[in-house]
């Protein structure tokens, strides 16, 4: 297998390009699924303080034998834990569930609308704790361009990555594009378009795409690894997940083989501008609110 591209963050950290992601993973799943992506060479392990398996991820790069530098760790914090002090508090959750003393990146999990003084003061808690480096970057999630504007206009450090819904169905450019302008890395979550979707009268899904299947073929490569080489070539940081340990390996596996500029360009074009994942705008505690457990 070709080595791992790395992306360099504006904070000046590397970050594998290909991570594996554990959302949806149930705790009693997530120890042998982060140890099988461990095995076959991952060194990006995305989790989030929602998923509710933390402590299990931990225990799989504990018992892992690897140096704790060798694994870079990204985490989350949940809505429910916004405001100064209840994210500095919501970070020592997270770090006492992983087993760590620093973690890579920590980054919002959500923007708060409807109470974006306290997405805000979240914010200025990461800044905390990159400042007293116990965290080595910082960045959000399903952050919009307005959102991004708002944060910017009170932020002093620029977030790192923004990681948001992106794949061959859904692009974002308006986003990408006002992340690239401001430094920001885009990070893909459901990178494959993992969500069923509703195209051309009838439900499909990228896998069974006919164009990705077709520029599969051409390279020898599976469906998922062809959109998983247009994330790289494209220079953005793609989280897939899957707990079958071929298809953990197969995922990585995207490294030693280009696609065309005409092949990048029509998989751009098959953007439906429809999002899978709930709207960043309606996003409030009342309905999203859940409490993330201290242990």
């Amino acid at each position: 297998m070709s080595p791992v591209t790395h992306l360099n963050l504006n904070s000046g950290v590397q970050i594998p390009a290909i991570g594996f992601g554990v959302f949806q993973t149930p705790p009693e799943e997530t120890r042998s699924s982060v140890a099988s992506a461990l095995q076959a060479g991952y060194r990006h392990i995305d989790t989030a303080a929602a998923y509710g398996n933390e402590r299990q991820v931990g225990e799989a790069i504990g018992q892992s034998g690897l140096d704790r530098s060798e694994v870079f760790i990204e985490t989350k914090i949940w809505i429910s834990d916004y405001g100064y002090e209840q994210t500095l508090h919501g970070f020592g959750k997270s770090v006492g569930k992983l087993g760590l003393e620093q973690i890579d990146l920590l980054i919002l999990h959500q923007a708060l609308p409807s109470d974006f003084t306290k997405t805000l003061d979240a914010y200025r808690a990461l800044e905390t704790l990159l400042a007293d480096g116990r965290v080595r970057a910082i960045g959000v999630s399903n952050f919009m361009v307005q959102h991004l504007t708002t944060l910017l206009e009170h932020a002093s450090v620029v977030p790192a990555v923004n990681q948001i819904e992106v794949h061959p169905y859904f692009t974002q450019p308006q986003v990408q594009a006002f992340n690239a302008q401001h430094g920001i890395l885009t990070q893909a979550w459901s990178p494959i378009g993992g969500i069923t979707f509703y195209r051309d009268g009838e439900h499909t899904s990228t896998l069974q795409d006919p164009l990705i299947g077709e520029i599969a073929q051409a390279h020898g490569k599976t469906p998922a690894q062809v959109m998983l080489r247009w994330h790289v070539q494209q220079g953005r940081s793609a989280i897939p997940k899957s707990t079958r340990p071929e298809r953990i390996a197969e995922n990585l596996d995207v490294f030693d083989f280009d696609l065309t500029d005409d092949q990048l360009a029509s998989i751009d074009k098959l953007d439906t501008g429809r999002r899978g994942g709930p709207e960043p705008d309606v996003i409030t505690l009342e309905t999203f609110g859940r409490e993330i457990p201290e242990s």
